[in-house]
């Protein structure tokens, strides 16, 4: 989940869960209702629908979005039918044609004024055909024409019912994303009457914004949205006309009115509740921070290398921060290998010299040992006290390093989410960097930087995120941004191979090792499964292991931490020269001297998972490569992220090809990212209105803080509506 979304901002009240319902807006309470008070949904259907739409609410099925519309309207005489064409017939049912014999079709002969057509139906009922169809009876019929032997036919009608439901037949009918066990009819159904919990709500749009765009109210969008984005008056279609043949309905177009204003809906919904949070920590007083310089010469002194413009442009923002009496919350951005631990270390450096406490918290325990490691060095040379404490400290040594947090004797304390369970109190912590913040939640950074009085907060990623979706995972932060790598990094050799290659791959690997190259090989899955033909690590790591013999470890996420770190240190040692490992290994973890990264099924993984993964290597002096392996048939897309990857190592880059790729459905990864899906918007077709979103929280936050206007209560129900009730208590708080 992103940021915002773990402080509540986005968490679903269940009706009857929260205290959310007590003061959600009366007109928002059919909508929060549990969907089996719907007829026809029962607990079993329920938790279909659940499953579905990811929520038991109203609510949810409401925001799941048809993909695809059928229209029926097209209602021609039988000699008028055009192949290939969905229509719905008023006709006669002539003679049944029962099966000959098993696996044949059963056979209805009808007829209008101008023709016959037969509806085919295989291994159907006959008793519910003779039923449906009764003989010299009128039918409404509709489904798909095809012609053979020269005559039309409909297999298996899609819908079949007397004259006196030829109302509900012909119509615009929606297809939905549907899961085992639900129909498409079961779930239009339930849409519509989940469609009559819809109520008028207040306007929370700027009136202007609203006229300029020709945006209709939300809940005439609501309805709009399922029914194709057509009015209800409007006449069917002719067959000279041919209306929508052909033709996506609008309301399936992301940029249709509809679509956008629901779009814009949730948008604004996301950067008011992102606002709200900014402006409390804008509010929250905070302490001024400025270094004497002593601690941060000592450290630099240390490094082996000058620091690049960048790095020194984002410490003399970090430094300003610190230096007011506004509480930091900034975002440190940068690519793998461009220096961040680095910045971390030097603005530390800053709440040491006031006396203070500084923090380090990362999402795996490997990291955080690691940061360790990495910063030990300098922190020795500048005479800094640091100490790890993680979930594996237990009993007195956890005492032990507890009472150094409450004395101060700890200077530096570099942990996971340990660090801000209760229980760890610290002397006065003064600077909070949260390394990979996707990985954890707001609210986990907010008991972090709770844990003392005016906290700065620095958040460091290397995901790289392209400047759109920033404002949706990190719009309540400050940016500094890292766009350079430090010099003497060399560029990774990226190949492209197919995967009938491997033999070959593997002899020139042979050849890397005896020179004293260590290898990673990266396999998407653990075990092999029948739903997969993606290479298994562990049968990779049988294959690689009597080649190699016991040089080859092992590591993937079914292990126990303490198995994982036996035999990542084992490879940092140069115990082992091959790593066969799953994702595991994707953010974070550095060992110099690996200088071949395989990539198992590469067309498989997203752009940005390829890069973190190609970010493992190219970490010391030696000349890298990165062999991507693919397997055949490739689709347009992979071809394409395959081709970028090898082309650019500029990991920004690459995140804006992932967006124009993927889409905001699964941009970078969502959910290995932590970047908010959105249900309405997509924000690869929504950048614009994302921007605006942005722009217009901003000034309904300088204008109306408190949300105390018309508006501003209008407001209030939007923030409801799209359960970002937390923000409405943020306000009530002060």
């Amino acid at each position: 989940m992103t940021s915002v979304e773990n402080i509540g901002l986005y968490a679903p009240c269940h009706l009857g869960f929260t205290k959310a319902a007590m003061n959600r807006p009366f007109a928002l309470d059919p909508m929060f209702r549990a969907l089996t008070a719907l007829p026809g949904v029962g607990p079993r259907n329920g938790k279909l629908f659940e499953k579905l739409t990811g929520g038991p609410k109203v609510l949810d099925l409401l925001f799941h979005l048809p993909v695809d519309f059928v229209d029926r309207r097209f209602s021609p005489k039988v000699r008028d039918i055009p192949d290939g064409r969905v229509v719905t017939l008023s006709l006669i049912v002539d003679a049944h044609q029962p099966a000959e014999r098993r696996g044949k079709p059963y056979r209805v002969l009808c007829r209008d004024e101008t023709g016959f057509i037969t509806l085919v139906f295989f291994n159907a009922s006959r008793d519910w055909i003779a039923r449906q169809l009764p003989e010299n009876q009128p039918v409404i019929v509709s489904g798909r024409v095809e012609f053979f032997n020269g005559r039309p036919q409909i297999v298996h009608p899609d819908a079949i019912g007397a004259p006196e439901d030829r109302a509900d037949i012909e119509t615009v009918e929606p297809v939905y994303p549907l899961t085992a066990g639900l129909t498409n009819k079961i779930v239009r159904k339930t849409m519509l009457a989940a469609l009559e919990c819809v109520r008028d709500l207040p306007e929370w749009l700027d009136p202007a914004f609203r006229e300029r765009n020709g945006w209709t109210d939300w809940d005439e969008a609501v309805r709009a949205v399922h029914m194709a984005g057509l009015p209800p008056s409007r006449p069917p279609p002719s067959a000279a006309r041919g209306e929508l043949e052909g033709d996506t309905p609008r309301s399936l177009d992301p940029l249709s009115p509809v679509r956008q204003r629901l779009a814009y809906d949730e948008l604004l919904s996301n950067q008011l509740a992102i606002s709200l949070v900014r402006h409390r920590q804008r509010k929250a007083r905070g302490r001024e921070i400025k270094g004497t310089g002593a601690l941060r010469e000592a450290v630099t002194s240390a490094l082996p290398f000058a620091l690049t413009g960048a790095q020194e442009r984002a410490l003399a923002e970090i430094d300003a921060d610190m230096g007011s009496d506004s509480r930091m919350l900034r975002l440190l951005q940068g690519d793998v290998g461009s220096g961040k631990t680095v910045v971390a270390a030097l603005a530390m450096m800053n709440a040491l010299e006031n006396g203070a406490q500084a923090a380090l918290m990362a999402p795996t325990e490997i990291l955080a040992r690691q940061h360790a490691e990495s910063l030990r060095p300098w922190l020795e040379a500048a005479g800094v006290r640091q100490i790890v404490m993680t979930g594996r400290n237990k009993g007195k040594e956890r005492e032990v390093l507890l009472q150094q947090i409450r004395n101060g004797a700890a200077q530096v304390i570099i942990g996971t989410h340990a660090l801000f369970q209760e229980g760890v109190d610290f002397a006065d912590l003064g600077l909070a960097v949260i390394d990979e913040q996707h990985r954890f939640g707001v609210h986990q950074r907010l008991q972090l930087s709770a844990k003392g009085k005016g906290t700065d907060v620095l958040v460091m990623t290397a995901t790289p995120i392209p400047r759109t979706l920033t404002l949706t995972a990190y719009g309540d932060m400050d940016v500094s941004r890292l766009d350079e790598k430090p010099p003497g990094r060399k560029p990774v050799d990226t190949r492209l191979l197919p995967k009938d290659r491997i033999a070959e791959l593997v002899e020139g690997l042979k050849r890397r090792i005896a020179t004293g190259a260590r290898v990673y090989w990266v396999c998407p899955l653990v075990e092999e499964s029948e739903l997969s033909d993606m290479a298994a690590a562990e049968e990779r790591y049988d294959v690689l292991t009597s080649v190699f013999g016991e040089r080859v470890g092992l590591v993937h996420g079914r292990m126990k931490p303490l198995e994982k770190d036996a035999v990542m240190d084992a490879f940092a040692r140069g115990d082992l020269d091959i790593l066969v490992a799953t994702t595991v290994i994707e953010v974070g973890v550095n060992v110099p001297e690996a200088t071949v990264m395989v990539v198992e099924h590469a067309e498989r993984f997203g752009l940005a998972q390829l890069h973190q993964l190609r970010g493992r290597v190219g970490r010391g002096a030696d000349k890298s490569f990165c062999f991507l392996l693919y397997a055949y048939p490739l689709s347009e897309t992979a071809k394409e992220r395959l081709s970028i990857m090898r082309d650019t190592e500029d990991g920004f880059l690459i995140a804006e090809k992932d967006l124009e790729l993927r889409g905001g459905g699964d941009v970078l990864g969502v959910r290995q990212s932590g970047l908010p899906a959105f249900r309405l918007a997509d924000l690869a077709a929504h950048a614009d209105l994302l921007k605006t979103a942005y722009d217009d929280a901003r000034l309904i936050i300088d204008r109306d803080p408190d949300l105390q206007s018309e508006r501003g209560e209008a407001l209030r129900t939007l923030l409801y509506l799209f359960e970002r009730d937390q923000a409405i208590r943020l306000l009530r708080s002060g």
